[in-house]
């Protein structure tokens, strides 16, 4: 859609001055929460609207009840040798005439300020319009991410169950005896997970590094990332039991026994 076009069409200053058809209207509406041109649009004519009306106001001056008197004096003025029943009738036509003029002045004031409370209104009532649509937006984001992680939760809980999967649970070492890291191994496809439950955020310059002993060797099966789920690493073959020390970033060929955090023995 060619939004300047439409911008240009004449459209949003129909729907400004309350000209405009309700399939207009309802299009309109639609348009400007997708394009953020049609909304400053809408606020521009609108300001538009606003100045060109206090622009086009004449004011009036302080004299002008004492002028509008005695030009109607000097119109209704009796003439030399007019009776008193024609003065009389002068005086009625007068009155009428201040009756008349004062009621016009009277409604154009009320309708002036009736127009000036609905344009309100009818602002106040699209802002509340539009922070009703962004929080159903909100909501509706905020139900997909939900979604989303209630999806990766199943997804999660269903490879842990699946046939062949063995859990090695890895508790902390003497000194770091609050850390604790799952590890699910699948025997059929030899992949490995890790599941970091309770591990300290490496510092900067360090990385875990998991290792599998095999025959009472440590054979390096990968590095755990910034994975904040279950996390895949190296196949591992075989291995009687797997550990995880803190190196620095990008590993290790040997791991360093002091920076040994958990530990834990496969069981058959």
């Amino acid at each position: 859609m060619d939004i300047q076009a439409y911008i240009q069409s004449g459209v949003i200053e129909s729907y400004v001055l309350g000209v405009a058809d309700a399939q207009d209207v309802a299009e309109l509406q639609r348009l400007r929460f997708e394009y953020p041109e049609v909304e400053a649009a809408i606020a521009a004519c609108e300001a538009w609207l606003a100045e060109t009306a206090n622009a086009g106001a004449v004011p009036v001056s302080d004299n002008v009840k004492e002028q509008l008197q005695h030009t109607l004096q000097n119109e209704f003025a009796p003439a030399a040798g007019t009776t008193a029943t024609s003065q009389t009738s002068l005086l009625k036509r007068m009155n009428r005439v201040r009756y008349f003029a004062a009621a016009s002045i009277i409604l154009l004031v009320a309708s002036a300020t009736i127009n000036v409370y609905l344009y309100q209104k009818y602002h106040q009532a699209n802002k509340d319009y539009i922070a009703l649509m962004n929080e159903r937006n909100t909501v509706v984001a905020d139900n997909g991410l939900y979604q989303t992680k209630l999806r990766q939760m199943q997804d999660r809980m269903q490879l842990m169950a699946a046939p062949g999967m063995l859990k090695v649970s890895m508790p902390g070492t003497p000194g770091k005896e609050g850390n604790l890291v799952t590890l699910f191994w699948d025997t059929n496809t030899k992949d490995v997970y890790v599941l970091a439950n309770k591990l300290p955020k490496a510092p900067a310059g360090k990385q875990y590094q998991l290792w599998a002993l095999v025959d009472g060797k440590p054979v390096d099966a990968g590095m755990l990332g910034d994975c904040t789920d279950l996390c895949q690493l190296k196949p591992v073959l075989k291995a009687q039991a797997f550990a995880i020390t803190l190196e620095n970033t990008g590993g290790s060929p040997a791991p360093h026994l002091d920076q040994l955090y958990v530990m834990g023995n496969v069981k058959s």
